[in-house]
């Protein structure tokens, strides 16, 4: 149980980085496009905090939509075999005891294990060993959103504070530089969460960045107003 709980927090964690990945990407390719096509430090500032909550607010709704969904499927499964726990135990019985069956057990283990489900939680265990939920891991919808909206926001800061601290001749160069560092950064974390190999994940973060911020600068500069 500590393995599977310490597996999902480590799922949350990665999950939180790859939120932030996209804050950084997103953010960074619609400051370096607006910097690349006008000078103007508030027509940047309005269209970075646009681009933030619209993007914060998406990820949020997402991921609640996608949880939700998740939800309901989980507590459907549940309130199934509850009721067949209620019409019928013995077939309850039956039903976890061919489930132990197909994961390999033999009659005598499989028996064994029923007696000990249905002399403790009987429900707790037919969701668990039939469809692989946790009645104690239930998801919730609302800390899904939350956390995207935090992940995504705290991604966005890097290239929008970059933008706006520094004067217009290094703008657009030093938000590059502190966008590439970061993506490296999550490339990094997230390849050592999900124990995927390092050095391909750092530089495809840091190729997909790059390409991203290259294609919204030409976009602006073919844009480019005085204002």
């Amino acid at each position: 149980m500590e393995d599977k709980n310490f597996a999902e927090r480590l799922n949350i964690l990665r999950a939180g980085v790859l939120g932030a990945n996209d804050g950084i990407i997103s953010i960074a390719g619609v400051v370096i496009g607006v910097a690349s096509a006008t000078s103007n430090i508030w027509f940047i500032l309005i269209s970075a905090l646009s681009a933030i909550f619209a993007g914060a607010f998406s990820m949020a709704g997402g991921e609640y939509v996608s949880v939700s969904t998740q939800k309901d499927t989980e507590e459907a499964a549940i309130a199934k075999e509850q009721a067949l726990l209620d019409r019928s135990p013995e077939a309850a019985r039956e039903s976890l005891y061919q489930t132990f069956l197909s994961q390999g057990d033999c009659e005598t283990a499989a028996e064994v294990k029923v007696n000990q489900a249905f002399s403790k939680n009987p429900i707790k265990v037919l969701v668990e060993e039939k469809y692989g939920v946790d009645l104690d891991e239930i998801t919730n919808p609302w800390h899904a959103a939350v956390s995207s909206f935090f992940a995504f926001s705290v991604g966005s800061l890097p290239p929008a504070l970059a933008i706006m601290l520094f004067p217009e001749p290094y703008r657009i160069p030093v938000t590059v530089v502190v966008v590439a560092l970061t993506l490296l950064l999550t490339g990094y974390v997230s390849a050592k969460l999900g124990k995927a190999p390092i050095k391909q994940a750092m530089l495809r973060n840091l190729t997909v960045g790059l390409l991203t911020m290259l294609v919204t600068f030409l976009v602006g500069h073919i844009f480019h107003v005085n204002v």
